[in-house]
């Protein structure tokens, strides 16, 4: 069986844009046109390939279509560079998926890196670090920073570093909450903030501390910088990367509750495995920053 490269490159569209006509509009064709490729597609795997939701979403059938699509069109741009001599002259969009944390600290610095001739236009997914590698395996993004060492089917993987958190609080919440001590039963009662419902850092440290499972107040605050900021605020005591909580907690901003104590994260970059220029600039970009900031 022979697949049509306008209809994986129609199929890719759909599923980046969300919609049929999102997809119209982004390949210069018409909605009929889009339609009919996903379903010639189909026809031909004898599948269902996309989901019709909003935003679609590819089956479990269609993600490994989705996976070849991109890469596909990453190893077509880079053929037609180096047959024409026309480095340069067309865009490459690079989808990845970062965990928050690597996002808001060292992760942007990596694609600075990255020579302006490669022409990257980037697509950052955000993810939390346990889930990171889905889009990989969905075939969303070609890269991800993840906490999961098992390479994803048709991936490598390889080690960036570890970053280590630690628990703090603003001085006033820790003095109202922590008076007799960070002790099992305060930490039961007190609030805590998490990133989102798949956060479990704060979990595993109440699990070494209190040696038991506990269920406290939760702020969900999705966005680094207003996290941070719940905390200074006393709204919570919550996880922070150590290495970048140095200047709130010398200017007194936060309070640690259990000096010493840290929560590790090993963190792994996994990749298409694929021959690719973009992809060796990129991985060697970020193996680069990862071993300055995690190390």
């Amino acid at each position: 069986m022979s697949l049509d490269s306008a209809q994986l490159e129609t199929f890719a569209a759909v599923v980046r844009e969300g919609s049929f006509d999102a997809a119209a509009r982004a390949l210069n064709v018409t909605p009929s046109a889009v339609s009919q490729r996903i379903k010639a597609l189909e026809q031909a795997v004898g599948q269902v390939l996309v989901r019709r939701v909003k935003p679609c979403q590819a089956t479990e059938a269609g993600e490994p279509l989705l996976r070849l699509a991109g890469q596909l069109a990453l190893l077509e741009r880079e053929a037609l560079d180096a047959t024409h001599g026309s480095r340069g002259a067309t865009w490459t969009r690079a989808a990845v998926v970062v965990n928050a944390d690597s996002l808001a600290t060292w992760f942007m610095p990596a694609l600075s890196r990255l020579a302006p001739g490669l022409r990257l236009l980037f697509d950052v997914y955000q993810d939390d670090q346990d889930y990171t590698a889905d889009l990989l395996r969905s075939g969303t993004v070609m890269a991800a920073v993840t906490s999961q060492h098992v390479p994803v089917q048709g991936c490598r993987v390889q080690r960036l570093g570890t970053m280590h958190y630690i628990a703090v609080a603003a001085p006033e919440f820790h003095d109202a909450w922590f008076a007799g001590g960070v002790t099992g039963q305060a930490l039961a009662v007190a609030p805590t903030v998490l990133l989102n419902r798949k956060d479990q850092l704060q979990h595993r440290f109440l699990r070494a501390v209190a040696r038991r499972e506990l269920d406290p107040p939760v702020h969900y605050v999705p966005a680094v910088a207003a996290f941070d900021e719940a905390i200074r605020l006393g709204l919570g005591w919550a996880l922070v990367p150590e290495r970048f909580a140095g200047d709130d907690l010398a200017a007194g901003r936060y309070r640690e509750l259990d000096p010493g104590r840290r929560v590790s994260v090993p963190l792994y970059w996994q990749h298409w495995r694929l021959e690719s220029e973009v992809l060796a600039a990129l991985t060697e970009a970020v193996r680069a920053t990862a071993a300055a900031a995690l190390s």
